[in-house]
């Protein structure tokens, strides 16, 4: 496959190092692993203002939360950030780096969700507790600085998955009012078979995926729930503008742009991006893939122009839209 000249380097590199593959260790082997790769991929961490570990309530128990503050007085705009893993993998440390990039960049408040894992905690638990969190930080805005007005979710990958599916139950739920949706090479349909080029064990694949639908879902009858599966909801309309990120060389990405476009067939302003070469992953990777940094400013510039002015943030107003870089299809 025609991937881009860094993820040939990247995954020359894993040959060398005789990487296994994440779905080959035990659970604490792989947690470990995913985040020893994402801190060497994410390179050299952004200061930010203020970062503060703390918690807030959730439907079993507080969650742990991490925010990244921007400089500046009063409320601000907030992103609600949900990390990647599969549902099995990752905690407030994965998205770090992002984190403070967006905070900066944006800028705005970014806050973490420590939702938890499966398979110990099995869908739908992790959605439950990303709504809960989300909810709580709109709802009780003066405890954290939260302009209530002016707040979006987003995640890569299962946390993109998350964050559709905190809209979804937004919407059912009534509440809170969200301004924009980040969804990063998501999982959007379960019962999906994922595409790919083959099970090459140096890259995310289809193997990656069954094995981290195997934790998250306990019944089979739960991928077809739209809360596990976004794209197999009944009705988008109404649901937050959304950019929507894949990477051509990932087997989820045919099932997020699937997404995005039922999204547009709903009225819902949608940006999508596709960049070209990319591998799973590229996002949190900048270090390694100069493609992580383009899209990290292309979600930057999307969020400056939903949150950027009190007020300002209207459901049927355009999507913004930022080419994705070199090798990026904008506004596909």
């Amino acid at each position: 496959m025609s991937v881009h000249p860094q993820v040939a380097a990247y995954r020359a590199a894993r040959a060398a190092a005789g990487t296994p593959p994440l779905y080959t260790q035990t659970l604490a082997e792989a947690r470990a692993a995913d985040l020893a790769a994402i801190r060497a991929g994410g390179g050299a961490v952004e200061p930010v203002h203020e970062v503060r570990d703390t918690r807030v309530p959730g439907p079993a128990g507080d969650l742990p939360v991490r925010i990244h503050r921007p400089a500046g007085e009063g409320p601000l705009p907030t992103l609600v950030y949900f990390f990647g893993g599969g549902w099995t993998l990752g905690s407030v440390d994965t998205a770090d780096g992002i984190c403070r990039r967006l905070a900066n960049a944006v800028p705005c408040q970014v806050v973490t969700v420590g939702y938890r894992l499966a398979p110990e905690h099995p869908f739908p638990a992790a959605v439950h507790d990303c709504h809960a969190a989300t909810a709580w930080l709109a709802t009780h805005p003066e405890e954290f600085g939260v302009d209530p007005e002016r707040v979006a979710v987003g995640g890569d990958s299962a946390g993109g998955n998350l964050a559709a599916a905190v809209t979804l139950l937004a919407k059912e739920r009534g509440g809170p009012r969200l301004a924009a949706q980040l969804l990063v090479y998501p999982n959007t349909d379960q019962s999906a078979v994922p595409d790919g080029d083959g099970e090459d064990p140096l890259l995310f694949n289809r193997r990656s995926v069954a094995w981290y639908r195997g934790h998250y879902l306990t019944d089979p009858a739960d991928a077809r729930h739209p809360l596990a599966s976004p794209l197999l909801a009944a009705d988008l309309t109404g649901l937050p503008p959304a950019l929507v990120i894949t990477a051509e060389h990932d087997p989820l990405r045919a099932e997020g742009e699937r997404y995005a476009h039922r999204l547009r067939d709903a009225g819902v302003p949608t940006t999508l991006t596709r960049y070209a070469g990319m591998v799973h992953g590229f996002l949190a990777m900048p270090a390694a893939f100069d493609d992580g940094h383009r899209a990290q400013d292309q979600a930057a510039a999307f969020l400056r122009g939903r949150l950027g002015k009190p007020g300002g943030v209207s459901a049927g107003s355009a999507a913004t839209a930022s080419g994705g870089g070199a090798g990026g299809k904008g506004d596909r």
